[in-house]
C-alpha cells in the first residue's frame, strides 16, 4: 500500500475519536471536574515471557519501563495466572476476580460479573466512564458485561476494536472488485468513507454507540482531513499503536474512570516470528511509557490515577513440545509466571515484591481503589497496594 500504515492508523483513530463523541458531553454523571474521585488504566500485553523482558537478557526489550517506570512502581515478580492460559479467558479473569473456564473465543460472556459492571452498577457512573480499547477482536464482543443476571449488559463497558475499521476498508474493497483502490492514497480514503458510511458498529466488533448504523458528516469530514494532512509522510507502525492513539483520544475526550487498553502485536509469536515478537514487546514498552506520560499530563488524571501493566500469560518455554515461544499452553513456570507493575496514586512507596501474587487479585484491589465492591471473587487485596 502506497500511503504509509502510520498515516492510517492515526487518521483511523481521528476518526473514532471524534465519533465517540456522538455519546455526550463529557463528566455527565460522574464526579469528573469536580476534582474528586480515583481513575485507573489497566494496561494487559499479550503473552510475554519474564526472559524477554524483565531478566537480564531481556532488559534491552523494556528500556522505558526497566529505566523510567519501574524505579517508581510497585513492582510483583511474580503474577500468577493459575487458570486457562488463552487471551480471552485470561482478561476475563483479570476483569472478575475469578478464574474463567468460557470460550476461548469470546463466543461466551464471562460467567461472573467484571469490574466494569461492579463500578458501574454501585457507584451509578454512566457508560462514558468505563473503556476498553482492544488489540484482539476476541475480547470486544463480550468481555464489557457477564451472564450474572444481576449486572450483565446494562452496566457493561464500552468496548471498541479500532483495528477492525482497516481489515474492514480492504475486504470491502476487494469484494467490489477495487482492490487497486488501497494502493492509492486518494482512493483509500474515498473506500474508508464508503465502508464507515453504512457500516453496523456492530459488525466492527464495537459495542459503543446507541445507533451504530449510521456516520454523521463531520465524522466523515474529521478522516478526510486527517487523511490528507497524515498522507504525507510517517514511518509504518502497528495495530498497537492505534490502540494506543484511540486510548490516549478516549482518555482526551471523556476521561473515564476505568480504562483497559489491551496490546497484542506480541502474538505475532504464534507465526514463529521471534524478531517481530520482540519488536511488539519493544513497542509495547514505548506505549506503555506513552500512557504514563499522557497521565502525568493529563489534568483530569494527574496526581488521582493508578495505572497498572500486566501481561496475560508468559509463553511455553524454549525446548518443549509446542514449541516454546509460539504457544502459551503449558503448565510450567515460563507460561504461568510472569510479572506486574503498579504506578500512581496507590503506590504507597516504590518497592519490589517477591512473594506471588494473582491475576485475580487486580480486581478487588482495584474495586477498592474506584470505590466499589466486587461480590465473591477468589482474589485478595495486593500487598503493598494503598487504598
Amino acid at each position: 500500500m502506497a500511503m504509509s500504515k502510520r498515516t492510517f492508523l492515526q487518521a483511523a483513530s481521528l476518526l473514532v475519536a471524534d465519533r465517540l463523541l456522538a455519546l455526550g458531553p463529557r463528566g455527565e454523571g460522574s464526579e469528573r471536574g469536580s476534582g474528586s474521585g480515583h481513575k485507573a488504566v489497566l494496561v494487559i500485553f499479550g503473552g510475554v515471557r519474564y526472559q524477554e523482558t524483565f531478566s537480564r537478557e531481556g532488559a534491552g526489550n523494556i528500556p522505558r519501563m526497566l529505566g523510567e517506570l519501574a524505579p517508581r512502581s510497585l513492582f510483583y515478580q511474580r503474577a500468577r495466572n493459575e487458570g486457562v492460559t488463552a487471551h480471552y479467558n485470561a482478561i476475563a479473569s483479570i476483569l472478575t476476580g475469578n478464574w474463567q473456564r468460557v470460550d476461548d473465543w469470546g463466543k461466551l460472556p464471562p460467567a461472573s460479573p467484571t469490574l466494569f459492571e461492579y463500578l458501574r452498577k454501585q457507584c451509578h457512573i454512566p457508560s462514558s466512564d468505563v473503556w476498553m480499547v482492544s488489540s484482539n477482536k476476541a475480547l470486544t464482543r463480550l468481555i464489557g458485561a457477564s451472564s450474572d443476571l444481576s449486572y450483565g449488559p446494562t452496566f457493561g463497558a464500552n468496548v471498541v476494536f479500532p483495528k477492525q475499521l482497516l481489515i474492514e476498508a480492504v475486504v470491502h474493497a476487494i469484494w467490489a472488485g477495487r482492490a487497486r483502490a488501497m494502493g492509492d492514497p486518494n482512493k483509500v480514503q474515498a473506500e474508508l468513507e464508503a465502508t464507515l458510511e453504512g457500516t453496523n458498529y456492530e459488525g466492527l466488533g464495537w459495542s459503543v454507540f446507541d445507533d451504530a448504523s449510521q456516520l454523521d458528516p463531520r465524522t466523515r469530514m474529521t478522516i478526510t482531513e486527517a487523511v490528507a494532512s497524515f498522507v504525507r509522510g510517517g514511518e509504518p507502525k502497528t495495530g498497537d499503536e492505534l490502540t494506543f492513539m484511540v486510548a490516549r483520544e478516549v482518555m482526551r475526550k471523556f476521561a473515564p474512570r476505568l480504562l483497559v487498553v489491551n496490546f497484542s502485536d506480541v502474538e505475532v509469536a504464534h507465526f514463529g516470528a521471534f524478531s517481530l515478537h520482540l519488536a511488539g514487546i519493544r513497542t509495547e514498552d514505548e506505549l506503555t511509557f506513552q500512557l504514563w506520560r499522557e497521565i502525568e499530563v493529563n489534568p483530569e488524571y494527574r496526581g488521582r490515577t493508578t495505572m497498572v501493566v500486566v501481561p496475560e500469560f508468559g509463553r511455553d518455554p524454549d525446548g518443549s513440545t509446542t514449541n516454546g515461544f509460539f504457544n502459551h499452553r503449558s503448565e510450567g513456570d515460563s507460561c504461568r509466571t510472569t510479572w506486574m507493575m503498579c504506578l500512581g496514586e496507590a503506590v504507597d512507596r516504590p518497592q519490589v515484591i517477591d512473594n506471588p501474587v494473582r491475576h485475580i487479585d487486580l480486581c478487588p484491589s482495584l474495586a477498592g481503589l474506584l470505590g466499589c465492591r466486587s461480590n465473591g471473587v477468589g482474589g485478595q487485596l495486593l500487598p503493598g497496594w494503598k487504598v
